[in-house]
């Protein structure tokens, strides 16, 4: 059973499809006093878009080699390894994320989906941060075809 504290996140939840559109959320969502985690960094070009932007980024990928080619790619930015679904570690991280970016290939399928919404709820607890913005066409299809059910006006609630 659901209970009232489940639903008080305030982390707005941004999908998008393919690099391009993960890319241009950068300069409308993260501006320079951000601090933001990018989980699935690869060989760190977000990431380095993100400093651009930010106060200060790190890019993470559960690949060794991954983060060894962003290390000498971009030299001056802080890249780690780490486990996105290894929580423990994320929260040793210690630091107050302000946003969160996801390109997390193996759960941007549907059968995925139920998964990455777990992942992104606990991100959001744990964290809370004001917007995570994740790469997954699933997620964003999944959200076009949602919308909150309201009441109509003057409909008494039961």
């Amino acid at each position: 059973m659901a209970n009232e504290n489940q639903f008080r996140a305030r982390t707005q939840f941004v999908a998008t499809r393919g690099v391009r559109e993960y890319r241009e959320t950068i300069p409308s969502l993260i501006c320079a006093h951000d601090i933001v985690l990018e989980v699935g960094c690869g060989w760190g070009p977000t990431t380095a878009e993100l400093a651009r932007h930010a106060k200060e980024v790190l890019g993470t990928d559960i690949s060794r080699e991954c983060i060894l080619r962003a290390r000498s790619l971009h030299p001056t930015l802080d890249f780690r390894v780490l486990d996105a679904f290894d929580l423990r570690a994320v929260l040793a991280l210690a630091r107050p994320f302000t946003a969160v970016y996801m390109d997390l290939s193996g759960l941007s399928g549907y059968r995925g989906l139920l998964d990455l919404i777990a992942l992104l709820n606990t991100y959001a607890a744990l964290l809370r941060p004001r917007v995570i913005v994740v790469k997954s066409g699933a997620l964003k299809h999944f959200a076009q075809c949602c919308r909150a059910w309201s009441p109509p006006p003057g409909a008494i609630a039961r």
